[in-house]
């Protein structure tokens, strides 16, 4: 096939300059008139086999499966999928996907999304973000919660050198009863 290109690409330029086509109307035509019957005539072979081992065309829905993009994604504890910052609520059905299980979300360029479980489509509607709950106020008479201290031990602290290599621990020694 690739030589088959390159032939064309070779003939087919000079054999224009030869003609004096310059433009795009001249070159069809003079392709579509000549140039392809005469090269059909010299170089057609008859096929060694009869039958046709091409694919049929895909259908429009075959291709349209091809050109989303697919993400992985779990199902939440509450069958919500996040995706892209949105969350789609997938519908009660006889087969329901258990939680936590992986669904792969299709998109399409056109900003449809699919949401597919074992390879089917599954019902699902989207739904606002959750809100998130603000702190729960502290009552009167109750401790706030405890804070990390900002406290570092100093850099000459037993605790720092007891991680540096060579550095023993200081150890207590037990008198001796007498």
């Amino acid at each position: 096939m690739e030589r088959g290109n390159g032939t064309h690409q070779d003939r087919l330029i000079k054999k224009m300059g030869r003609k004096k086509i310059a433009t795009h109307e001249a070159a069809n035509r003079y392709l579509q008139e000549e140039y392809l019957a005469d090269h059909n005539e010299r170089f057609a072979r008859e096929p060694a086999e009869p039958q046709d081992y091409h694919r049929k065309r895909p259908s429009a829905r075959e291709l349209e499966q091809v050109f989303c993009l697919e993400t992985e994604r779990s199902i939440s504890n509450d069958w919500v999928v996040r995706y892209e910052n949105r969350y789609f609520q997938l519908e009660r059905t006889s087969d329901y996907p258990p939680r936590q299980a992986k669904v792969t979300v299709c998109e399409w360029e056109d900003g449809r999304v699919e949401i597919r479980y074992q390879g089917k489509a599954r019902p699902h509607r989207e739904i606002e973000a959750p809100t998130p709950r603000p702190p729960a106020p502290i009552q009167v008479g109750e401790k706030p919660p405890a804070r990390r201290s900002p406290w570092k031990p100093a850099a000459s602290h037993p605790w720092r050198r007891a991680g540096q290599a060579g550095a023993a621990m200081p150890r207590a020694t037990a008198s001796a009863a007498p």
